[in-house]
């Protein structure tokens, strides 16, 4: 039986749940007091053992791995210093708090990579076409729509808060490409949830009508059918998706150093519940 590896996209799913206890106190103070503070984090801690606890009774994984963000800037942000731009950055309260919440993971059996400069999109994207081209099935655990960009028979995406696997059907409903179009669907359109830019003018139903009529960017430009001012615009850019592209890519060779045996996991529900047998090994990821 082959391996099922669940990787959880772990900020994502801290911080939506982090944001989900604090609400009701922002809404009455601008400032959380210390005491306040801690009380989320409490309340956060304990929400995510629980969702933990679900994940792993939903998805009855033979491995399982939570995957951090570095602290430190990735390479994206040294090619193009606006990436993400704006976005809100973490409380420190919860990031001190972090380490408390992955060793309460590690009671579950579920153990933490935390990279020294690589982003958790890029550890996930390694690890799962790793395991997929070794024929081994994975499930990552997020909301973020890159990870859609990864999606084949071994690969699958869910969303713990919608309690639903965000499938291909799913794609082509909200994007109307395949997942294996989405990365030149975003060097169009561009990524505003990550403040990558795309193609002046060009919206998602162009950049879909496009894809579908030609298959790629690439075949979009070697075409003689394209209207000649639409072939202009997307030459004159070629530098803007040529670097859209490039952050929009994932890393898929990070050294992880580690082997699959070292993230299986003892338990599908609580820490005292009996081990699994799976003998299903790769060699060092």
């Amino acid at each position: 039986m082959p391996a099922h590896l669940v990787l959880i996209d772990a900020l994502n799913l801290i911080r939506r749940i982090y944001a989900v206890q604090e609400r009701p106190f922002v809404q009455t103070s601008h400032e959380l007091s210390e005491k306040t503070q801690q009380q989320v984090l409490f309340n956060t801690q304990t929400a995510c053992t629980k969702a933990l606890e679900n994940i792993l009774l939903q998805l009855q994984p033979s491995h399982a791995l939570a995957v951090y963000d570095s602290q430190q800037p990735c390479w994206r942000y040294k090619l193009y210093p606006d990436y993400k731009k704006g976005r809100k950055k973490m409380p420190l309260h919860l990031a001190n708090a972090l380490s408390s919440i992955q060793d309460a993971f590690m009671e579950y059996g579920i153990d933490s990579l935390v990279s020294e400069e690589d982003e958790a999109d890029d550890l996930i994207a390694t690890l799962t076409t790793k395991m997929s081209l070794h024929g081994q099935h994975v499930t990552i655990v997020s909301t973020d729509k890159g990870f859609l960009s990864l999606l084949n028979p071994n690969v699958h995406v869910y969303d713990y808060f919608n309690r639903r696997y965000l499938d291909e059907q799913y794609v082509k409903e909200k994007f109307d490409v395949t997942p294996s179009q989405l990365i030149d669907l975003w060097t169009l359109t561009g990524d505003s949830t990550n403040k990558i830019p795309g193609v002046s003018g060009i919206g998602q139903k162009t950049a879909a009508n496009l894809l579908n009529q030609y298959g790629s960017i690439s075949a979009t430009l070697n075409s003689d059918e394209i209207k000649p001012a639409l072939k202009e615009k997307l030459s004159d850019s070629g530098e803007q998706i040529a670097l859209s592209r490039k952050l929009l890519t994932f890393r898929l060779n990070i050294p992880l150093g580690f082997n699959l045996k070292d993230i299986r996991i003892e338990s599908t529900n609580t820490p005292d519940e009996n081990k699994l047998d799976c003998k299903q090994n790769l060699q060092t990821l």
